[in-house]
Formats: structure tokens, sequence, C-alpha cells
């Protein structure tokens, strides 16, 4: 799937969609820490990551930019610290003058009002006023691998992110989780009109079957019945 292809489909999902797509294809669902959210509300990016794990200084980021395509995040990797910003407005202009979709950090930001006016979508921990006060020794692979929480994501990966979050998904099974989220979405939006409509949730799924049917086998789960009947609000 390319840029374009991402960027368009994306455009039409949620994070909350792809999230249940992986849960039904049996794909760990890597999603960042909950405290990460868009500098912006209702910023959302789409793209493939290019790693960069920060050590004090921001050459890594110029030279991720060197490496990086167009379309593709910064997704940084600064230990979730809460202690110093790791990107300002000048990373996110280079980041912009260099065709990049947006970033994630994996730790503070800076520079608030002037990373919205740039309008590229930056997604981290929040935001501290002040920028590094050290210097660390740079890994050999800073620019193969970024920790995002529990996870490690690289350039094989894709990044996505909205007002709930940031999810990373293998851009290899990209085409059959975008069309699995395709038909959850189908699936809800049927749903949320029959309800306006005034067929209850409860209905729609057949509920009081489903309580039937567990007085029977206490052992069912009610993910096991939606999935005989056709529901899709819980994957």
């Amino acid at each position: 799937m390319d840029h374009h292809e991402l960027r368009q489909r994306f455009a039409e999902l949620t994070c909350a969609h792809l999230a249940d797509a992986c849960i039904r294809a049996r794909v760990p669902v890597r999603c960042a820490p909950a405290p990460m959210r868009p500098v912006t509300p209702g910023d959302r990016l789409a793209g493939r990551v290019a790693p960069a794990r920060h050590a004090g200084s921001v050459d890594v980021f110029l030279e991720a930019f060197e490496r990086a395509g167009a379309g593709d995040v910064l997704v940084v990797d600064n230990g979730g610290r809460l202690d110093e910003s790791c990107v300002g407005d000048l990373v996110v202009l280079e980041a912009r003058a260099a065709g990049l979709e947006g970033l994630v950090v994996w730790g503070l930001h800076r520079d608030s009002a002037d990373i919205q006016a740039v309008g590229l979508p930056v997604f981290s921990l929040g935001a501290i006023p002040t920028g590094p006060l050290r210097l660390d020794p740079r890994a050999d692979d800073a620019l193969e691998a970024a920790a995002v929480g529990e996870w490690t994501v690289r350039a094989e990966d894709l990044v996505l992110g909205d007002d709930d979050g940031v999810l990373f998904l293998p851009a290899a099974r990209a085409d059959e989780l975008f069309a699995l989220a395709e038909g959850i979405r189908d699936t809800e939006r049927r749903q949320a009109e029959r309800i306006r409509d005034g067929v209850t949730l409860r209905r729609q799924v057949r509920f009081d079957a489903y309580l039937a049917r567990r007085l029977q086998t206490p052992t069912l789960s009610f993910r096991e019945h939606l999935r005989t009947v056709g529901g899709a609000i819980e994957e």
C-alpha cells in the first residue's frame, strides 16, 4: 500500500477500527500508551515509521530526515522521559520541509503554539519548557528502531494517529487489516443508524438469545455470540 492509498483509506477510518481489525486478525494490538495525544486536537497522521532514538542532540533527527521518504512519520524514542522536551518547532518545521507526514514522540515537546502554527501533526506525551540538559552516547542502531511504550517499531511498520491516540501496524499486512477495519466500520455505521431509528443494539445483536444460550453454556462469551449474529462492536 503506497502512501497515497494509505492516507486515502485512513481518512475514512479511525485507529479504533484498525485496533479491532488487529484483534480479529490475531495481530498484536500495538497502541502507544494512553497519554499520547496530538498537540493540536483533531490532527491525524498515517505513514511509514522513520525511527530515531534521541540521546540529547538534534543531529539524529536531521540524519533521519536525510533517510526518510515523503510521507514518512518520524517516531522519536526519548524513553518516555518527562523531565525534558526533545522536539520543538524547528524540528517540526524541518520535518515538514523534508516532506514528512508528522511526528510521534515517546517523550515531551515544547514550543506548542509554534508547532500548532506549523500545522504538521505532532503526537507526544505532553509539553515542558526545558530542552535536554544531557548528551548521552548515541546507540549504533539509533536510526533503525524506536521504542514507544512497550513496543519497538521499525521502518517495516506503519503508524497511525487520531484523537484516540497512536497505533502501529505491520506494513506487510496493511491491506488485510484495512479491509477488515472497513468491514467493521460499515457494520458499526449500520448498527448506529438502526439505533437512531429505534432498533436497540440489544435487539440487533439478539442479546436475549445470548442470555438464554449462556444459561445452557455458562462458558459462552459475548464475543462468540456476536460472531454468530454478525455483530462487530467488540472487534
